[in-house]
């Protein structure tokens, strides 16, 4: 699979959320990035929940300030590797060692339930998920997953 367009589909998909939200959508996916095996749908739904969470960090940003950033590139070791940044309020200090615990939540409606599912999704695939802080404010989710070595150009599409 396409990792840039999975990227793509759910963006379009959070579309309504992005526009609403009144934030700025940056993409700088690698052209060449090879391919990765894995489950169309549940990468889809990783990324449609990490660019949720991102709508929701920047809830508070004022609307001039709110910009998405979503970048692909190949990384060293032979991974796919995929930035879901904001410029929100970012991840409190105390709570960076649970964001991936089941039932931990800093959403007054949240289950706890996103996180622990998109790391679930990704280590599945053989790859990692963390977070950091994005500057000069906001998070930034990244995720790896193993590059399939061939050339995604020169690969025989099904019939």
């Amino acid at each position: 699979m396409s990792l840039n367009d999975i990227v793509l589909n759910a963006l379009e998909r959070a579309r309504l959320d992005l526009r609403s939200g009144r934030i700025s959508v940056r993409t700088e996916l690698d052209r060449h990035l090879p391919s990765v095996t894995c489950n169309a749908m549940q990468m889809q739904q990783v990324v449609f929940n990490l660019i949720a969470n991102a709508v929701d960090g920047m809830a508070r940003t004022p609307e001039s300030e709110r910009v998405l950033t979503i970048t692909s590139s190949f990384s060293h070791p032979g991974d796919a590797l995929v930035r879901i940044g904001d410029t929100g309020s970012g991840i409190a200090l105390t709570d960076k060692e649970r964001i991936f615990e089941p039932f931990f939540t800093t959403k007054p409606n949240g289950m706890g339930m996103g996180l622990m599912f998109c790391r679930s999704v990704i280590e599945g695939h053989g790859g990692r998920l963390w977070a950091m802080d994005n500057q000069p404010r906001g998070a930034v989710f990244h995720f790896t997953l193993p590059a399939n070595d061939e050339d995604p150009s020169t690969m025989e599409q099904p019939s």
